[in-house]
């Protein structure tokens, strides 16, 4: 099921996808892909503290300073894309009333 929603954030109209797919199935294998296949390649120096935005069905990835342009840009290769985020080298995307905690070397 496909709706509309206006953004007014950016100003735009952005489609909305909706799956079948448990929220928890899609933060599952959002991790399961980040350790396995994503993090060897995405953890350095110039990326840590950058946000990976990860499709959970294809795998496909895209990194940027900004979770709402980095997740609009991975959407615009998967209209469908079932996401995942993370914050790279910490253990959340944001912290609301504590700290981030670095997990990379």
């Amino acid at each position: 099921m496909e709706l509309l929603e206006y953004s007014h954030l950016t100003g735009a109209v952005i489609s909305m996808s909706y799956s079948n797919i448990r929220d928890e199935d899609v933060a599952q294998r959002g991790k399961d892909l980040y350790d396995e296949q994503i993090r060897a390649q995405v953890e350095t120096a110039e990326n840590i503290g950058k946000i990976v935005a990860t499709d959970v069905e294809t795998g496909d990835y895209e990194i940027g300073d900004d979770l709402l342009a980095t997740s609009l840009r991975l959407k615009s290769r998967h209209p469908s894309a079932e996401m995942w985020a993370e914050r790279i080298g910490f253990n959340a995307v944001y912290a609301v009333g504590g700290t981030l905690t670095r997990t990379a070397p």
